[in-house]
């Protein structure tokens, strides 16, 4: 289970804003807002400043460990961003997104895994791109799961993206991605799979439903991990419900935990 806070993150347009403005102040505000609400980890993302991404992620991270413990998630491919980030992460272990089956952006970010010793999403993508079958992605994601393991990463520092893809732009919708997961689950013992979980709703209207009944959806397949708004009271209280009637919440703890938080208030 990891849940990592998704909003700061310079594609969404509010942020950018507030990266060109250097508002410290409220982008502080975010991070702790995201900490509060249960996030485990922060995603950092400056890519849309496509000439000083480096040093504007160095500034957010830190701005953002001023005011939180949390351990951050850097979202970059950008190797000189990851580079020049990675050595001022202080709090926890440093989660990389994303290395891939790709062979450059492999050889690349590995190193950097190893290096310092960093969790890391691995994308099940490859030189051909994103596949379209089920067997297809537990192929790659497979073959991705299994180098990692013999170079030294420790299982439990992988997290495998099946890619969620946007369901307006995707003519089979998400059972191949589900299909996916429920073999790979059956297939790797110890294996984690996440979800960056709004891409599904991209370009709909209504997406805050959709991101949530996609998440039950999800969480019955096996993916257990998700970067999400937890700031949406109604996504994370589907999250911890959805994982108490898995069986993946022993006695219901963290449901109880949300029901007296005020998550299934009317």
């Amino acid at each position: 289970m990891l849940i990592i806070g998704e909003l700061l993150n310079s594609s969404r347009s509010a942020i950018r804003a507030l990266l060109e403005a250097e508002d410290k102040a409220a982008l502080q505000e975010i991070a702790q807002a995201q900490e509060a609400a249960g996030a485990q980890y922060l995603d950092v993302n400056c890519g849309v400043f496509i000439e000083d991404e480096a040093e504007r992620l160095c500034w957010l991270v830190d701005v953002v460990q001023e005011v939180s413990s949390l351990p951050l998630c850097l979202d970059s491919p950008n190797m000189v961003a990851l580079k020049a980030a990675l050595p001022l992460l202080k709090n926890g272990q440093p989660l990389i997104n994303s290395i891939s089956a790709e062979h450059d952006r492999y050889e690349q970010v590995l190193p950097l895994v190893l290096e310092h010793k960093t969790k890391v999403i691995a994308l099940a993508m490859d030189d051909s791109g994103i596949p379209d079958t089920a067997e297809a992605r537990v192929a790659v994601a497979g073959r991705l799961w299994d180098d990692l393991r013999l170079a030294g990463v420790a299982k439990e520092d992988i997290y495998l993206d099946l890619l969620v893809q946007p369901l307006a732009n995707t003519a089979g919708g998400v059972l191949p991605l589900l299909e996916a997961a429920r073999q790979l689950c059956e297939a790797k013992a110890g294996i984690q799979l996440i979800g960056g979980l709004s891409n599904v709703s991209y370009g709909l209207p209504n997406r805050a439903l959709l991101n949530r009944y996609f998440l039950i959806q999800a969480i019955a397949a096996g993916i257990d991990s998700f970067i999400l708004n937890p700031l949406d009271k109604k996504l994370m209280g589907a999250y911890y419900a959805a994982r108490a009637l898995v069986g993946r919440d022993k006695y219901c703890a963290a449901y109880l935990k949300a029901h007296r938080k005020g998550y299934y208030g009317n």
